[in-house]
């Protein structure tokens, strides 16, 4: 289980002798249970990213824990093969001089299993995503969005985590391949049970594939509701919010 308690965090604002600082986040806490979608949805600038990074210990909190089963998310031991993402931009993903199988053996080559286990493990990973495995020899300038994106899932996957944090991983796709790139999410999620973490500004995917979203606003959580329950969300930026990005 994913454990996010009371975290904080400030950035220095910009300019070269201000000494201020921007609360970007501001005692966040909420849990991620074993199997669910957790959406996080809010305005740009709203935090969402940073919060993210927190996650992935990309970044560390100026207070609060971050915690994977009960032990902090900056330990490294912690992250490895238990959590995984995909980001917004899967142009920069992956290493343009990477063949596919390159780029999917990155994660897979820091356990210890043998080199042709790993890449025994590609051809079913690649079928897993709707890839065919003759694309192991491609490279990302010879896939389409689409393509590249399902080779950064095929990846984030390889380890079999437990949980993986999706940054904006659809909003760079055309309409036509969200959905497919959702149901194969979905699918995923359900071989491996895993727990996503599905930060979007998109409220139609979040109602597709969550079971909850928290609803984030300068930093601080607003409200986290039951998808089914999103009509009846009680705060008036939380509907107001829900009102804007409604599109259909």
């Amino acid at each position: 289980m994913l454990k996010v308690e009371n975290i904080g965090k400030t950035y220095k604002r910009a300019g070269l002798f201000s000494s201020e600082r921007q609360n970007v986040l501001k005692n966040v806490s909420f849990e991620c249970e074993d199997g669910e979608c957790l959406g996080i949805i809010g305005e740009s600038g709203s935090g969402k990213s940073t919060l993210g990074r927190l996650i992935l210990g990309i970044e560390k909190p100026d207070y609060g824990l971050v915690s994977f089963n009960g032990m902090n998310v900056q330990d490294r031991k912690v992250r490895l093969g238990n959590i995984s993402a995909v980001f917004q931009d899967y142009k920069s993903s992956i290493n343009p001089f990477f063949t596919v199988e390159d780029a999917i053996l990155e994660p897979l080559n820091i356990n210890n299993r043998s080199k042709k286990e790993n890449k025994d493990k590609i051809d079913n990973l690649l079928n897993q995503v709707g890839l065919p495995s003759f694309y192991r020899t491609k490279y990302p300038h010879e896939l389409s969005g689409g393509e590249v994106q399902r080779v950064c899932i095929a990846r984030a996957i390889s380890t079999e985590p437990k949980c993986i944090l999706l940054d904006e991983a659809i909003s760079s796709l055309d309409v036509s391949v969200q959905i497919q790139v959702l149901d194969l999410l979905k699918d995923l999620k359900t071989i491996y049970n895993m727990s996503y973490i599905f930060i979007t500004h998109d409220l139609q995917a979040a109602a597709y594939i969550c079971n909850r979203v928290i609803i984030f606003k300068d930093g601080s959580i607003e409200e986290i509701v039951k998808i089914e329950h999103l009509k009846n969300v009680k705060s008036f930026y939380a509907r107001k919010l829900l009102q804007s990005l409604i599109t259909f």
